[in-house]
C-alpha cells in the first residue's frame, strides 16, 4: 500500500463517524433502559459509594443479535468494520482526544468537593490531561468511566466478528482462526457475566479519568486487542492438533487463574469472612487478603492476564512478531502498573503492607520477585 492510500484509508469518513455515533448512542440509551442489577461501588474516600447497573451482557447480546439480523436482511454488511478499520481507528481517536479535551474543561470548571467530581490538579499540564483530574465524571447520569470500558470491551468483540465475517468471505477459515475467535469470544462474554467485579478494580476506584483510560478503552483494547485476527485474515497459518491441545491448556490455565483470583478479591472486599478455597480467608491488619491466588503471589490476576494474553497469539504460530504485539505490551504495562501498585499500596497500608509482602514475597510470578 503506497503513502496516498494509506492516508485514504486513515481518512475518517461520514460513514465511519455515523458508525461510531449509532455504537455510542446505543450504548447510552439501551444501557440505561435494558434491566440489570444495580451494583454499589466501593466506599469512595467521602463515605459516598456509586451504584452500577451491571447489565452488559444483555446490551451486548442485544447489538449482536440486531446486527446479525440487519446482515441477513441486507440492511448491514457484516463486513462494514473490517472493511472500514484504518479509518474506524482514526475517527475513534479523534473522538478521544475530542472527550479528554471536553473532560479536562468540565474538570477544571468543577467546584464540588466530593471523591467523583472534585478536580485533582498537580500544576502540570500533560500530567493531569493524560491521567484526568476528576475520579468519576458523568454525563447525563451515565458514569462515563464504566460506560468507556464497556465500549472498549463490545468494539472489540464487534471487530472481531467483522474480520470473520470477511475471512469466511474471501478465505478459507483455519483452526487458527476459528481458535483465536472462541478463545476472544469466551474470554468477552465472561467479562460481561462477571461485570460487576469491575466496579472493584483499581480503574474504577482509583484512576481519574484522563487521556490514559479514554485512550486505552476506545482506542487501545479494541484496536489493538484484535491483530490476532487482521494477521490472520492475511495470513494462513496450519495448527497440528498437539499445538491446538497446548493453546487450550493455556488459554484455561490462565482463566482459572484470572478469573479465580479477580473473584477471590471481589468476594473478599464485599465480605471478608468469605471463603476462600473452602476455608476462612487469612487477613493481614484486617484489610489485606493473603489466601487463595492472593496467598501465592501478589498481583496474581495479571499472570492470569499475561496468560490468555499469549493464548490469544499463540494460533497465529511463530513466523512473525506482529501477532504477539498485544501479550507483550501488555506484559510491560502490568510490570509498569504492578509497580505503581505496589507504591500505592506500601503508601496507603504502611506497616501493614511491609507484613504483608513479608508474608507473600512473590510478586505476579510465584517464586521470583
Amino acid at each position: 500500500m503506497d503513502l496516498n492510500a494509506l492516508l485514504h484509508a486513515f481518512t475518517p469518513s461520514l460513514t465511519s463517524v455515523a458508525m461510531l455515533l449509532a455504537f455510542f448512542t446505543y450504548l447510552a440509551i439501551a444501557g440505561s433502559i435494558l434491566p440489570g442489577r444495580i451494583v454499589p461501588g466501593v466506599t469512595l474516600s467521602d463515605s459516598t459509594r456509586l451504584h452500577y447497573r451491571c447489565n452488559g451482557l444483555l446490551l451486548l447480546i442485544l447489538l449482536v443479535s440486531l446486527l446479525g439480523i440487519g446482515g441477513w436482511m441486507d440492511l448491514v454488511s457484516p463486513t462494514a468494520i473490517a472493511d472500514r478499520g484504518l479509518e474506524l481507528l482514526s475517527t475513534t481517536l479523534i473522538f478521544s482526544l475530542f472527550v479528554t479535551l471536553l473532560l479536562y474543561m468540565a474538570g477544571c470548571r468543577s467546584r464540588s468537593q466530593s471523591s467523583s467530581f472534585k478536580p485533582h490538579f498537580t500544576g502540570n499540564l500533560i500530567h493531569d490531561w493524560w491521567f484526568g483530574i476528576q475520579l468519576n465524571p458523568q454525563f447525563m447520569g451515565i458514569d462515563l468511566k464504566f460506560y468507556f470500558v464497556r465500549a472498549g470491551m463490545m468494539g472489540w468483540l464487534l471487530i472481531n466478528l467483522s474480520v470473520l465475517a470477511k475471512c469466511i468471505q474471501e478465505t478459507d477459515l483455519s483452526r487458527s482462526m476459528i481458535l483465536y475467535q472462541i478463545f476472544c469470544v469466551l474470554y468477552i462474554l465472561d467479562y460481561f457475566f462477571y461485570e460487576e467485579y469491575m466496579t472493584s478494580t483499581w480503574d474504577i476506584i482509583a484512576e481519574r479519568l484522563g487521556f490514559m483510560l479514554v485512550f486505552g478503552d476506545l482506542v487501545w483494547i479494541p484496536f489493538t486487542f484484535s491483530i490476532q485476527g487482521w494477521w490472520l485474515l492475511k495470513n494462513e497459518v496450519e495448527l497440528t492438533t498437539a499445538a491446538v491441545i497446548a493453546n487450550c491448556l493455556v488459554f484455561l490455565i490462565g482463566y482459572l487463574v484470572f478469573r479465580g483470583a479477580n473473584k477471590q478479591k471481589h468476594d473478599f472486599k464485599k465480605n471478608p469472612k468469605a471463603l476462600i478455597w473452602g476455608r476462612p480467608p487469612k487477613v493481614v491488619g484486617g484489610k489485606l487478603l493473603a489466601s487463595g491466588y492472593w496467598g501465592i503471589a501478589r498481583h496474581s490476576n495479571y499472570l492470569g492476564d499475561l496468560l490468555l494474553a499469549l493464548s490469544f497469539s499463540l494460533p497465529c504460530g511463530i513466523s512473525s512478531p506482529v501477532p504477539y504485539f498485544y501479550p507483550i505490551y501488555l506484559f510491560i504495562l502490568l510490570i509498569w502498573r504492578e509497580r505503581r501498585d505496589e507504591a500505592r499500596c506500601a503508601q496507603k497500608y504502611k506497616k501493614i503492607w511491609a507484613e504483608y509482602t513479608k508474608l507473600v514475597p512473590w510478586r505476579i510470578l510465584p517464586y521470583v520477585y
